[in-house]
């Protein structure tokens, strides 16, 4: 049953001693009750899993102080949030070309800034990614840090894209760049040398470009790789409403479905839109597609539903979903070990399709 509306209390237990979490189970009670129209009301205690790495588990508790900080901080704005994106993006940029060393070149493409990573051995045949960065399409929080890694471990040319950002230039602003970035592209690789991939807002846009091109006729890239994302604009993911950017920690501020508020990325675009939401465009003959979320993602429902959509459209699909993680773009670049296997996987995959 699709839920019209999710309210969820989650209570989440990070204990690290057995006893601790024992302790905290049997002082707290899990529950579920529900509305007729089908709203759920959760509460669920989680202890911390005993799978995950020492750094995990002291990243975890991190995140504590972190959501209190949070709370006593106040709502960020636009400005203050681009300030600490940059901040951040900028460490763990130099960070990654320490780890994987690549030759970066800043330079403009069809009129956009992109930089070109290219691999210090020589790059596989002749072969190009093109990256689309996250950041809610309102800031950067990847491109080197998601170039770099894979530039380095599948020894291919990377095309990191700078694409104009919302509210500034809302739809379609950034499709129009990659386009135009694409198009350029094609004058030196042929269309199966090529492939495009992002995570959450550059993983939406990877979609939404991958229409477009339908639409104006060029080309099909070889593949995509689609790191959690969603396709449809008009409709809230259960996931949305029960996770934030850091799965459990932080403010959750669900979503009334039948109001939905206003995106500054959207902007005036029907939400329907068949290349701002691809669910509704035709998905046949899309080129094959590495879907990867996690168990903790807000976008994880909308991950698994544009999976779905491209199963019934008899494409060629994977979908990974990785354990206790929360978004791609803002989790996974704090842990190295995700973040090289998440490198490895989709330099793997992206090679079996472009020739």
């Amino acid at each position: 049953m699709i839920l019209r509306r999710l309210c969820v209390v989650a209570s989440a237990v990070l204990a690290i001693a057995s006893t601790l979490t024992a302790q905290s189970n049997s002082a707290l009670q899990d529950s579920a009750t529900f509305d007729p129209d089908g709203t759920a009301h959760v509460t669920r205690v989680i202890p911390t899993a005993a799978t995950i790495s020492p750094e995990a588990r002291k990243w975890l508790e991190s995140l504590n102080r972190e959501s209190l900080n949070q709370q006593k901080a106040g709502p960020e704005t636009l400005a203050e949030r681009r300030t600490r994106t940059d901040a951040w993006r900028k460490q763990d940029s130099a960070e990654a070309r320490t780890r994987y060393p690549v030759k970066v070149e800043e330079t403009s493409t069809a009129g956009v800034r992109t930089d070109i990573i290219t691999p210090l051995s020589a790059p596989v045949n002749n072969r190009v990614l093109i990256n689309l960065h996250g950041g809610g399409f309102n800031s950067d929080s990847g491109s080197l840090i998601e170039g770099v890694p894979i530039a380095n471990l599948a020894r291919i040319k990377v095309v990191s894209v700078y694409y104009r950002l919302a509210p500034e230039n809302p739809f379609p602003a950034a499709v129009d760049d990659v386009v135009a970035v694409y198009r350029e592209l094609l004058k030196t690789y042929k269309p199966r040398n090529i492939g495009i991939y992002g995570t959450s807002a550059g993983a939406i846009l990877t979609a939404e470009v991958a229409v477009r091109l339908r639409q104006i006729g060029l080309p099909q890239p070889a593949a995509l790789g689609i790191f959690s994302g969603l396709a449809d604009f008009s409709r809230v993911g259960d996931s949305r409403q029960m996770f934030t950017l850091k799965g459990l920690p932080g403010q959750l501020e669900p979503v009334d479905p039948s109001h939905l508020p206003d995106d500054p990325y959207v902007g005036k675009t029907d939400r329907k839109d068949p290349v701002l939401s691809p669910i509704f465009a035709d998905l046949r003959g899309m080129p094959p597609t590495l879907l990867v979320t996690s168990t903790r993602d807000l976008l994880l429902s909308d991950t698994a539903t544009f999976h779905r959509a491209l199963l019934r459209a008899g494409n060629d699909n994977h979908r990974v979903s990785q354990g206790s993680r929360c978004n791609e773009t803002d989790c996974g670049r704090r842990r190295e070990k995700n973040k090289l296997a998440a490198s490895r996987t989709l330099g793997a995959n992206l090679r079996l399709h472009i020739y």
